[in-house]
């Protein structure tokens, strides 16, 4: 049995999907006008691993993810710029390029996290009038009006409008101040924004209200309807999208559908830096590449995202980035050593039992990966037995133990590592370098020791301009000869 915290009551509930072992899934994807920071990302990795445990269970998963590619502002209350619109600006670039250059990159990031890939991707922009037809949905049943910059949800006209909150959105929703004079209630929100009438936007499109674009609350709603039907099993997203984005996508579709659009609703907790909040309009950003070019291995940081629980606040630091990326690295090394012991199975039942336990306790990863550990140091388990347990838990994980061929180490800057595929191949031998490669490394290390990251960067250039590759994985230093 899983039990989920479905934030709808407030409470851990047993999982009951509506088609037996079948299981659809909404998560809000990124909205691709900058990098995406690791704050972000701790959101998807949470979601990752809860399709990994539903998936461990034996269920089929069918998942949705959006590109936000228009409509969110730069404000909840429905005002300030949209944030493609604002990006292409700054970077000189139409939307269209800002919006598919990020994605990419989101892309790469997930790639980095080991973070599958949904089932669906799908695009604000290509629902466009599926969103039109919502919003005639809506005025059809009285729920809309009017106003000189949009037309708007009247949040009075439904009974139990903020069914999601808890005391905190209620409190917070108190202290709300609202930008929009002309509205009728300050938690009524934009289904449609009209374009400004002094500046032409790259992202706009003929409606019955006006030129204009669609609301953010009113893209999610259209897309996961679109791709899961109403309702349809879990939606998912950060904390700070219960008070107003979550809450607004479960008002339209219950006044347009007389449904509620999903039967869970799962939350993620915030990731703070030890100073404080991490925010793109703070500029205090940590992005998975930041962590690459520190040496750190983007999975170091799933690690540390998994020793915490998804809905518990975690704080990033330097201190609590190595803890996990030495614990990481101590797994790798544990896992090679074990996958060459002799076949000699016992019992192992009682450890799957207990993983599953956990995991089915509202994705209790803290739990699990303290029981990994307990097992690897149980003496009445064969070596076997660990390794077979490592590669099953790690279904759930995702830190790509089955992929671990080799592992060596003898030298500062010597690794051999190798994947199923031979995608990575590293010689391991310090001596065959030249004398010059060898003094930048030694030159570039001492920078990053020093946390001069700019003159790291700088020597790290003269290294490739030489002919070398150098990359940083697993905490080590990695060297190779361009072309081979």
């Amino acid at each position: 049995m899983i039990k989920l915290y479905n934030t709808l009551n407030r409470k851990k509930q047993e999982f009951k999907p509506i088609d037996g072992k079948q299981v659809g899934i909404y998560t809000c994807g990124p909205t691709v006008y900058w990098y995406a920071h690791i704050g972000n990302l701790r959101t998807y990795i949470f979601e990752d691993i809860l399709k990994r445990v539903l998936k461990y269970n034996g269920y089929k998963i069918k998942h949705v993810m959006n590109i936000t590619d228009v409509g969110h502002l730069t404000s909840d209350s429905d005002t300030g710029e949209d944030k493609l619109e604002k990006g292409a600006k700054k970077e000189r670039k139409t939307v269209w390029d800002i919006a598919e250059f990020y994605t990419e990159q989101f892309k790469k990031d997930l790639k980095a996290l080991n973070i599958e890939e949904p089932n669906v991707w799908i695009k604000a922009t290509d629902t466009i009038n599926e969103q039109i037809n919502l919003i005639k949905e809506l005025e059809k049943k009285g729920f809309t009006y009017i106003i000189k910059d949009g037309v708007y949800f009247d949040t009075s006209k439904l009974e139990k409008y903020g069914k999601l909150w808890g005391p905190k959105e209620k409190k917070d929703l108190r202290g709300r101040i609202e930008e929009v004079k002309e509205k009728k209630n300050k938690t009524d929100f934009a289904l449609w924004k009209f374009s400004p009438k002094d500046e032409k936007r790259q992202m706009e499109w003929d409606s019955p209200w006006g030129k204009g674009f669609p609301g953010w609350h009113t893209e999610c709603v259209v897309m996961s309807a679109k791709e899961l039907g109403v309702p349809f099993d879990i939606h998912c997203g950060g904390i700070d999208h219960v008070s107003v984005h979550h809450t607004n996508e479960i008002a339209q579709s219950e006044a347009a559908y007389d449904k509620s659009l999903s039967n869970y609703w799962l939350h993620g907790e915030f990731l703070t830096l030890k100073g404080g909040k991490m925010s793109k309009s703070l500029g205090n950003i940590i992005t998975v590449q930041n962590l690459i070019e520190k040496g750190i291995n983007p999975l170091a940081y799933r690690y540390l995202c998994l020793s915490s629980h998804y809905r518990s606040k975690l704080v990033f630091s330097d201190e609590s980035i190595d803890f996990a990326l030495n614990s990481l690295n101590k797994l790798f090394e544990k896992t090679i050593e074990l996958k060459s012991a002799e076949k000699q199975s016992k019992d192992k039942k009682d450890y799957k039992e207990r993983f599953t336990d956990f995991i089915n306790d509202d994705l209790n990863m803290p739990n699990a990966l303290a029981l990994m550990w307990d097992m690897l140091k149980d003496k009445d388990l064969s070596d076997y037995d660990k390794y077979e347990l490592l590669i099953d838990f790690d279904k759930v994980f995702g830190f790509n133990l089955a992929s671990l061929e080799s592992l060596k180490q003898d030298s500062k800057y010597t690794i051999k590592t190798l994947n199923k595929d031979n995608i990575l191949v590293f010689t391991s031998d310090i001596n065959v370098l030249p004398k010059d490669i060898q003094e930048l490394i030694n030159k570039r290390e001492e920078h990053r020791k020093n946390k001069e990251w700019d003159m790291a960067d700088k020597t790290r250039k003269e290294i490739e301009e030489k002919g070398w590759t150098i990359e940083d994985s697993q905490g080590k230093t990695i060297i190779k000869k361009k072309g081979l």
